[in-house]
């Protein structure tokens, strides 16, 4: 590959979320403070949406990652579950004992007493799901009676939602009305700006080991941004592409053409019309 040519230790354009990688643009920044505002509030749900690709996975990871231990987390990052399964699958990440409940009556039972145990200790219980969207409607409903859960102080549980857009029509249904009319805070994520495409490229080279993260100039910068339209894994994809045609070419430098390359090769890009290429 091309690591040792440009000087890296290891590949700066990975499409799976890495948190060392971590690249703090101003949308991922402001879902992060949404977040964690949302979370003291202690009450409602909390969601983040956003394309595929645009980072909601990383940014669970980051969020999960600033949580303390007065928190307790059950995580989920594929809820595509029946009510019952669902309900099973957040015990267990609670660490609940399972063996002799039998029916959604004692679960529901075990999961009150578990919680009212975590108040007394003073820690708070956080449900996080990621790929929300996929979640069947009967799912959102039992999520939302779990959250009914509470003291007269408080609720004993929160839950955040991370999900493609499909979560939001999927939210519009009159069936879950009572669930989003309890979203109290929510983001939805944009892809990197233009002025931030450079700096979010140089970063993640230099966390790979460059010495300076000059790689891309602005003009291949711009193409690239406007193959991608700024979703962060278009960026990566079409960004590592583009090294191995540069390294091919025994070139320091990604040039336009490799990146217009690049995006010849990867699909799902918009066209760019006879004045762009030129």
């Amino acid at each position: 590959m091309y690591l040792k040519h440009f000087g890296l230790k290891e590949l700066p354009f990975g499409i799976t979320p890495d948190t060392s990688f971590i690249y703090s643009a101003d949308a991922h920044q402001e879902a992060l403070n949404t977040l964690l505002i949302g979370l003291n509030t202690g009450e409602g749900f909390i969601k983040i949406t956003g394309e595929v690709g645009t980072g909601k996975t990383l940014l669970c990871r980051r969020f999960l990652a600033t949580l303390s231990d007065n928190q307790v987390v059950a995580y989920l990052p594929n809820p595509m579950l029946e009510p019952s399964v669902l309900l099973t699958a957040i015990a267990e990440e609670l660490g609940l004992n399972l063996q002799d409940v039998d029916h959604q009556f004692q679960l529901l039972k075990e999961f009150n007493q578990h919680l009212l145990d975590m108040a007394s200790q003073g820690k708070r219980v956080v449900i996080c799901i990621d790929e929300a969207q996929s979640m069947p409607l009967d799912s959102l409903e039992a999520l939302r009676l779990l959250s009914n859960l509470e003291t007269e102080k408080r609720k004993l549980l929160q839950v955040v939602m991370f999900g493609q857009p499909e979560l939001d029509q999927k939210l519009a249904d009159p069936a879950v009305r009572q669930l989003r009319q309890r979203i109290v805070f929510h983001y939805r994520m944009p892809g990197l700006r233009l002025e931030e495409a450079g700096h979010y490229l140089a970063h993640r080279l230099r966390v790979a080991g460059h010495q300076d993260g000059d790689v891309f100039p602005a003009s291949s910068t711009r193409l690239l941004y406007r193959l991608s339209s700024g979703t962060p894994r278009l960026v990566n994809i079409l960004a590592h592409k583009a090294l191995l045609l540069a390294y091919g070419e025994g070139k320091s430098k990604v040039n336009r053409n490799h990146v217009m390359l690049a995006g010849r090769d990867t699909e799902g890009l918009p066209a760019l019309r006879w004045w762009q290429r030129w």
